[in-house]
């Protein structure tokens, strides 16, 4: 995966594109079980700027904020599938609860948000502030989660069990 990169390689391409005056776009989420959601906040973000960075939760830091059970589909593979995103130029993966680490590595100028935040609740608000980044909230109005969307399926396919076993 091209795309995929780690901290400091990111510093490096964050100067190089900082130095040819680029703005720089942070978005970041566990993208479990993509939905139209999820499409809308990254196409959104990179509209806000000329070069997006997802950092994506790990299996494990979507477990500790999830629960057991989640991920349904485990990093390497939620990472190809948002590398496949045009609107994605790179991607890194981090295991922290938020991202403060690596908004304080990269910097970037734009820090986007889901819908389901407002520029007061950003956990990583002071951290940008601090900085002197920018807080945006990208994406349009929250239509779907993926914490909803598994009981929906769950639902679905025990229905259709139940059907079919009588």
């Amino acid at each position: 995966m091209k795309k995929l990169k780690t901290l400091s390689q990111l510093r490096e391409i964050v100067g190089r594109e900082r130095n040819n005056g680029r703005t720089i776009v942070l978005a970041n989420g566990g993208f479990d079980l993509l939905h139209a959601g999820h499409i809308r906040y990254l196409e959104a973000a990179k509209k806000l700027g000329d070069v997006l960075i997802v950092a994506l939760n790990s299996d494990a830091s979507i477990r500790k904020l999830k629960g057991a059970g989640r991920p349904v589909l485990p990093e390497r593979e939620r990472a190809e599938i948002l590398a496949a995103f045009a609107c994605v130029d790179y991607l890194t993966i981090f295991d922290e609860p938020n991202v403060e680490r690596i908004l304080t590595a990269l910097k970037p100028d734009i820090h986007a948000k889901g819908s389901d935040y407002s520029k007061r609740t950003v956990p990583e608000r002071e951290t940008v502030l601090a900085y002197g980044g920018r807080i945006a909230i990208a994406g349009g109005p929250k239509i779907r989660s993926t914490s909803e969307v598994i009981p929906r399926i769950l639902a679905k396919f025990n229905k259709r069990e139940r059907g079919s076993l009588g």
